[in-house]
């Protein structure tokens, strides 16, 4: 059954087959047999199609015995899928005929609508024809079927290219009659690229680049199409060309466009427009255009009060900037479109070429009588000379209301001169690089497209239908195009070619980096290309600063890392970024900071390839790099964590300019900036060979890594550290790197991973007679085997190591082994000597300043208060912690700040606000990464809810706790998960399962060593 609600079906065949309601589904025809039958009836409308016509459409001469059997199944099927089926496609006698409705077909719709431009064109109305030709021409998507229809249907496809072939000269011919010359050059050199033996399309290149000012490439386009036929059919050009090459070598008047009526230099000429079509799929921009919108002319300051004409009113220019492929253009056109009723004597358009491959921009001159021309003043007119020439410009245009879009602009001196003085009109101009010389005019500066705008122009170039199959493929390609609207409608363009591939086909083949540049390229246009017309128009030095601000492998960079990546100083190295930003080679999403757009990173690295091996300029730009974030972050981590080293930092190694970070929180910030920079500089030098360099650099970076609780980023860097330091060869280099795994290992919950690296790191040191790593890694020693509950051997080591870095003057590091040494205390129920060891730790980092440290001991202080029963001290422990640090902390730590202040709140009896601590201890937990703080933190909540009465969730805690604890070895977690579970189970009326559990709690304590009464 079709469904008749559906409305009336729409059939595109002009390009690949396309079926849909006025809704827009996309109606499913049910393959190649029901497809090429469609197509057949469709070329063929309201005509009787024979069944052995169909066949032969379908298989051509090597068809089954069952064929007509199959057509006839076919239609049947296409009766049932397309809605009002069985009375659009009626049996006939011995065939079919499809007889669709007005609008209902794309090829009827160009049959009218040529047939109504050559009434406009007999009627005296070329503008009209003109319209009718460019709204016909838009229908047409590519050959029928795209190619793929078999003999039968391509022979009728290529009738209708002849036809659409007659169109488009047509097309051509009335728009030169009419005045355009320059702005056709693009469009006519594509198509006879396309068309090469078409001398009707050449002799309409040629006299376009005359009328334009360019008589030399008018004659070149000659000399190529004469070798062309030549050496292809052996014959020399034909008569019109010919003729049109003697005209332009004579200069010959008769090639100036001679209008039917003159118009006088001031009189206002029939309306006119030159405006390129507008695209029927433009999607999103939708905050530029309200912004556009508004065409109300400017007043100066004088006048804001007054009438919108006269003295004080100055035309509305817009200035609409963007990288190349950002869509400045198709804005522009769409915006032209909108306002043209404002403007009702003139709509002109003009390609300054300012970034066309092989031309030259336009020279003011040159547009101005390119304009004249489109207002219909007579060639004899308008002055030769160039100031004479704009001066007639300027006071034409007085007497029009215009709109003018002045595209592809090189620069403001291309525009300034142009710039007319009306107040009844509007300028629009685009261009690549920001054109800040424009004084008076609003800017709008095109990023790429928001997400949503992306998938969005996907799904219509696709089809809602299509796109609808794979939406997370749709959004993983919008991704990949970097949201770049040319990269879009090129990657829209290809799947909409190749109608069997998938958008995961295609989102697989863009994934490979190496190759995405030039997976996106669609016949003429490519991303590449585009990008190349931006790159080439730098002079050498930015260009060579381009290609070297490419191996930044961070995703932002400032002025500091780009002097050393450049070797230069942080003034000369921002002008050259700012002029980058200017150009749209780079883009700006904070202040200072600086970016490449995904696509022309991969150009920057492609161009650096293939023109400039990697050699010794590279190396050094690197190692300078390298040495960079090295010294930064030196300078970052001493200041953002006081008494991380007791000795006198180095100096830098080599005269660098570093930022000026001026306290810890300043320094901080950079960090929290510039942690992604400092891994992914390491992984360079790593991979570049420079071992030591990215071995330094991990050090820093896992310090930075570690203070925003990217744990296993934490642990990737830190295992590049190590493996730096093995390929040296350098067992001191080699001693650190394995502490700093072993501390990302017990983060994460590694713990034997943690033991096996602390106890070579802790040999390395001892071997070496390095107090200060013997110190270091004996108290991560201590805190690993804490945490597996080997309490007496990790006192021990506590205290040794408590002992030497005080020996040392390391009191940031014996602060931590103190409160490492608060907790093992509190484990085993010894709250007083817990809380000891905490105001001990808390002590030593009030004194060097250590605030971040300082919260973790208070902490530790207040868990110890909470088991003397001595909760307000607790409360008031909590609230220094969150005042400290309840921004910059780890989620992992902040969770069970959280939980802890739930706890407080609780046996305070402030249960609304222990119900906020745990919510918001919960949301923190589930970003932790921490597997440790998980399990502890599901403890206490599961204590505070037993206490208000929500059994079941408080048994759901413990036992997430329970199965995080033992997964990693967590054993005094584990007992209390299990001491936990057994209480919730009671206050829930399950005593058998509550006996079970308490008795298996029991043994872990026992095994523990925990005494009975100190089991909480």
């Amino acid at each position: 059954m079709t469904d008749t609600a559906e409305g009336p079906v729409r059939f595109n065949i002009l390009g690949p087959l396309e079926c849909r309601t006025h809704r827009g589904r996309s109606v499913a025809i049910g393959g190649l047999v029901p497809e090429r039958v469609l197509v057949c009836l469709l070329l063929a409308p309201g005509q009787l199609v024979p069944v052995p016509h169909l066949v032969e459409a379908v298989w051509g001469e090597d068809c089954p015995t069952t064929a007509a059997h199959q057509i006839r199944k076919a239609v049947a099927g296409l009766r049932r899928r397309i809605p009002d089926g069985p009375q659009l496609i009626a049996t006939s006698g011995p065939g079919y005929r499809i007889v669709p409705g007005p609008h209902q077909l794309d090829a009827t719709e160009f049959a009218d609508l040529i047939r109504q431009s050559q009434q406009e064109e007999a009627a005296g109305n070329p503008g009209q024809a003109v319209d009718a030709l460019r709204t016909a021409l838009a229908l047409w998507r590519g050959p029928v079927l795209a190619g793929t229809g078999g003999a039968v249907i391509a022979a009728a496809s290529a009738a209708l290219e002849e036809r659409r072939l007659a169109a488009v000269e047509r097309f051509f011919e009335l728009r030169l009659r009419m005045g355009e010359s320059t702005e056709l050059v693009g469009e006519l050199r594509d198509l006879v690229n396309a068309y090469p033996l078409q001398e009707a399309l050449r002799a309409q290149l040629m006299l376009a680049l005359y009328r334009g000012g360019r008589p030399a490439e008018s004659l070149l386009e000659y000399d190529r199409a004469r070798k062309l036929l030549a050496d292809e059919l052996g014959i020399d050009p034909g008569e019109r060309l010919a003729t049109l090459h003697l005209a332009v070598l004579r200069s010959s008047p008769d090639l100036a466009m001679a209008p039917s009526t003159p118009h006088g230099a001031g009189a206002p000429a029939p309306h006119r427009c030159t405006l390129p079509y507008d695209l029927p799929d433009f999607t999103g921009r939708k905050a530029e255009l309200a912004q556009l919108a508004n065409h109300r002319g400017q007043p100066d300051a004088e006048h804001r009060d007054g009438p919108p004409r006269g003295p004080g009113w100055s035309p509305r220019i817009v200035a609409v900037d963007g990288m190349g492929g950002s869509g400045k253009t198709s804005l522009a056109v769409r915006v032209a479109h909108q306002l043209a009723d404002n403007f009702p004597d003139a709509h002109l358009y003009v390609d300054l070429r300012g970034h066309t491959p092989g031309e030259q921009p336009l020279q003011p001159g040159t547009v101005a009588g390119m304009l004249l021309r489109m207002l219909e003043v007579p060639g004899t007119q308008i002055p030769d000379d160039i100031p004479g020439r704009l001066v007639m410009w300027r006071s034409t245009v007085v007497h029009h209301r215009l709109l003018l879009l002045l595209d592809n602009a090189a620069g403001s001196g291309q525009v300034l001169p142009l710039l007319p003085g009306s107040a009844d009109t509007l300028v629009i101009v685009t261009s690549r690089t920001r054109l800040v010389e424009l004084d008076g005019a609003e800017w709008i500066s095109l990023g790429v497209m928001p997400p949503a705008d992306s998938t969005a122009m996907l799904s219509t170039i696709l089809g809602a239908e299509r796109a609808g199959q794979e939406p997370g493929a749709v959004a993983e390609l919008a991704e990949l195009c970097g949201h770049l609207p040319l990269a879009l409608r090129i990657a829209g363009a290809r799947l909409r070619n190749r109608p069997r591939w998938t958008v995961r086909y295609l989102v697989d083949l863009l994934r490979d980096e190496t190759r995405r540049l030039e997976e996106l390229r669609a016949g003429e246009r490519s991303v590449t290309a585009t990008l190349t017309l931006s790159y080439d128009a730098l002079d050498e030095a930015n260009r060579d600063a381009f290609l070297l601000l490419g191996q930044h492998p961070g995703t932002e960079m400032d002025r500091y890392s780009a002097a050393a990546l450049l070797g230069t100083d942080p003034a000369p190295a921002e002008d050259i970024l700012e002029h980058l930003l200017d150009t749209h080679l780079l883009q700006q999403h904070e202040t200072s900071r600086y970016a490449f757009h995904d696509l022309v990173r991969s150009f920057a690295l492609w161009l650096r390839s293939r023109d400039h091996p990697p050699g010794a300029q590279d190396h050094d730009a690197l190692a300078r790099l390298a040495d960079y974030y090295h010294a930064a972050s030196d300078m970052a981590c001493d200041l953002a964590f006081p008494g991380r080293r007791p000795e006198q930092p180095p100096g830098p190694a080599a005269p660098l300019s570093l930022p000026v970070l001026t306290s810890g929180h300043t320094a901080r910030a950079w960090l929290s900036r510039e942690s992604d920079n400092l891994a992914q500089v390491a992984e360079q030098a790593r991979d570049a060979g420079q071992y030591r360099q990215a071995a330094d650099l991990a050090h820093n970076a896992v310090l930075a890594l570690d203070a925003r609780g990217r744990f296993e980023e934490f642990h990737r860097i830190a295992t590049l550290g190590v493996e730096c330091a093995r390929a040296l060869h350098d067992r001191s280099l080699l001693a650190r790197g394995l502490s700093d795994l072993a501390a990302a290992a017990w983060r994460l919950g590694l713990l034997q991973d943690g033991l096996t690296a602390t106890e070579e790191s802790l040999d390395l040191a001892v071997s070496l007679d390095d107090r200060t790593g013997e110190a270091e890694s004996t108290g991560m020693l201590g805190l690993l085997l804490a945490t597996l509950g080997r309490y007496d051997e990790a006192r021990a080591h506590l205290r040794r190591s408590i002992e030497l870095k005080h020996e040392l003057g390391a009191y940031r590091a014996q602060a931590q082994s103190l409160t490492d040494l608060s907790s093992l205390h509190e484990h085993c129920g010894r709250y007083r000597e817990a809380a000891e060891a905490a105001r001990h730790a808390i002590e030593l980092n009030h004194r060097i300043g250590a605030w971040d440290m300082e919260a973790l001991a208070l902490t530790d202080l207040a868990v110890a208060h909470l088991g003397m029963d001595q909760d307000e001290q607790a409360g008031n422990c909590l609230d220094r912690v969150l005042e400290l640090n309840a921004e910059s902390a780890p989620a992992a730590e902040m969770s069970r700040v959280h939980a802890l202040c739930a706890q407080v709140q609780h046996r305070l009896g402030a249960n609304a606000a222990a119900t906020r601590h745990a919510q918001r201890a919960l949301e923190l937990d589930g970003s932790s990464r921490a597997p440790l703080r998980q399990a502890a933190v599901r403890n206490i909540l599961g204590v505070v809810y037993l206490g208000q009465g929500r059994y079941t969730a408080a048994a759901d805690l413990h036992t997430a706790a329970h199965d995080i604890a033992t997964g990693v070895g967590y054993r005094i977690e584990a007992a209390r998960a299990l001491a936990g579970l057994s209480a919730a189970l009671r206050a829930g009326g399950d005593t058998e399962a509550a006996d079970d559990y308490r008795g298996r709690a029991a043994a872990e304590f026992d095994q523990l060593g925990i005494p009975s009464g100190n089991r909480t």
